[in-house]
């Protein structure tokens, strides 16, 4: 039993680093719903993000919290396990939509959380 309980300890220790913070104010601009012909990215404003790729039989999903920004890029992920999204272009307007350039990929809300649908970066 002490044994299992040192495990469980351990494992929750591990988890605990990777918890996600609120999106600061100044990137709230980040969050909503983007969606490209293949890519779906999903950033919440309490810092959880929902990456999802299919081209072809590839297939790709993340679903972790968002650690930190790195200029434009955003970085998530759980311990030493993460990801960085590279962001070309920030979240802008354009022709009334807002789009936002990830990996090489040219995303559209198609859904705003919150305030975040007029606050641009």
């Amino acid at each position: 039993m002490r044994a299992l309980t040192a495990s469980l300890l351990f494992a929750a220790a591990l988890l605990l680093p990777g918890c996600a913070d609120p999106i600061p104010q100044d990137r709230l601009a980040y969050t909503g719903e983007w969606e490209a012909p293949t890519v779906r990215l999903v950033i919440t404003p309490d810092g959880h993000v929902n990456y999802l790729r299919q081209e072809g039989n590839t297939k790709v999903t993340i679903n972790a919290p968002l650690k930190r920004f790195e200029g434009d890029n955003f970085v998530v992920g759980f311990g030493p396990f993460t990801t960085t999204f590279v962001v070309q272009k920030p979240p802008r307007s354009v022709e009334g939509r807002y789009v936002m350039t990830v990996d090489g990929r040219e995303l559209v809300r198609v859904r705003a959380f919150g305030g975040a649908a007029g606050i641009i970066t």
